[in-house]
């Protein structure tokens, strides 16, 4: 089976000019002792809006490793993929994420509920798991509940994975399942139950990427309790330990953390929780990677500024558009954006400090930096004037992309090898 290494990260590049320059972080990151392997994702949607192929980022994943001499995994996922846009990516993809959320809490067969707790007497009753301090205690009418809460989606994660084997070796690609794009956090008890459930309809997850508690927005700091979420982070590694030991599962089964950059008030708690438990992780970081070209473009003046400029100009004309396909993962106050008259006469200095990620920038604005995280499909329909500004500034680009990756994220997150 292609096995996922113990750290990963995925990195989003939607208009595939930034693989090399993601690489590059990855490959300092290990000169500093942090192994960590990219794994380069693109979702259905955000192909349809930059009018790519799939088959488009295995190839400039490729022309990366090539160029910089990559001698460690790599990988390439199909995104947030579900039943009806999976075909595309099989034969280029070899990592794929089955995005169920939307059939959780769909009607479920009252006879394959029954017959799942019927099963597993073994998640009655009181649940004592290594690394939770507390006993887990679930009832036969409670576990009916979670089962019937999340049967449909699972199922349905299934029937991706059988659609891939149907043209694919099993033993070639890694799969992730995902639950994340929704209000409501699954506890780690609902967890342990998910990860049975998975096991017993045969789907070999090696990441699972849950609802955690709090808000995960696109490309801004995490909205939320820290220490409550490392108690909660801490407890689902527990519950995977248990599970993969209890249900056979893979073993380098680990939490994926969707919508993970920039998350900086929760990077220490999962270092710290890594380091403790010797869990693995799959970080995925996607958007940031556009942000920071548009950032790279404003502090080249001129051109690049103006491009920067009109992407903010016409996303804040469009707001409700651009944001209705990321409501569950955006928070943005239209009172605190700045009007496009005075965007307009800004310098490079105070675009780039507005969009930024540096908390204690007195001129940072989250808001700002949620629109314009949602604002590419302005760039994609820019066309060859925005494809061929990342190309003449393609310098100061990729510095900010490779510095974004290394010290925002890499070295804050991932404990060091030893």
């Amino acid at each position: 089976m292609l096995k996922l290494e113990h750290y990963s990260m995925g990195v989003g590049d939607r208009f595939a000019h930034q693989a090399r320059a993601q690489l590059a972080a990855l490959i300092e990151g290990r000169k500093l002792g942090i192994d960590v392997v990219p794994v380069w994702n693109k979702s259905f949607r955000e192909h349809d809006i930059v009018h790519s192929q799939p088959a488009s980022v295995r190839i400039a994943a490729d022309a990366a490793v090539a160029a910089l001499g990559w001698s460690h995994p790599y990988h390439v996922d199909a995104d947030h993929i579900r039943l009806g846009t999976v075909d595309g990516f099989i034969d280029s993809s070899d990592f794929f994420t089955l995005d169920v959320a939307e059939a959780i809490g769909q009607p479920a067969d009252v006879a394959r509920v029954a017959a799942f707790v019927d099963r597993h007497p073994e998640l009655q009753g009181t649940l004592s798991i290594a690394g939770i301090a507390e006993p887990l205690v679930l009832d036969q009418a409670s576990l009916s509940a979670i089962v019937a809460q999340y049967l449909a989606p699972v199922e349905e994660a299934q029937a991706i994975y059988q659609r891939i084997c149907a043209r694919r070796d099993p033993a070639s690609f890694i799969v992730e399942v995902s639950m994340d794009e929704v209000d409501t956090p699954q506890a780690p008890l609902e967890l342990l139950v998910i990860l049975a459930l998975i096991a017993d309809l045969g789907i070999p997850a090696q990441t699972i990427a849950p609802r955690f508690s709090g808000r995960f927005n696109k490309g801004v700091n995490y909205v939320g309790n820290p220490d409550a979420f490392e108690r909660e982070f801490r407890a689902d590694i527990a519950v995977i330990a248990h599970a993969v030991k209890a249900y056979a599962l893979p073993s380098n089964l680990k939490l994926s953390v969707h919508s993970g950059s920039d998350k900086f008030s929760i990077y220490g708690p999962i270092k710290q929780a890594l380091q403790d438990t010797g869990a693995g992780l799959h970080l995925k970081t996607a958007g940031t990677t556009w942000l920071e070209e548009l950032i790279g473009l404003a502090e080249a003046g001129g051109e690049g500024l103006d491009i920067a400029k009109a992407v903010y100009c016409q996303a804040y004309q469009r707001m409700d558009a651009l944001c209705a396909p990321y409501a569950s993962v955006i928070d943005i106050h239209r009172d605190r954006l700045p009007a496009p008259e005075a965007v307009e006469g800004w310098l490079s200095e105070t675009f780039v400090a507005a969009l930024r990620h540096v908390p204690e920038e007195p001129r940072y604005n989250a808001d700002l930096r949620q629109l314009l995280h949602v604002g590419y499909k302005v760039a994609a329909e820019m066309g060859e004037r925005y494809q061929k500004a990342l190309v003449a500034n393609e310098t100061i680009v990729a510095r900010n992309v490779t510095e974004n990756l290394l010290t925002r994220h890499l070295l804050r997150v991932f404990p060091t090898r030893g």
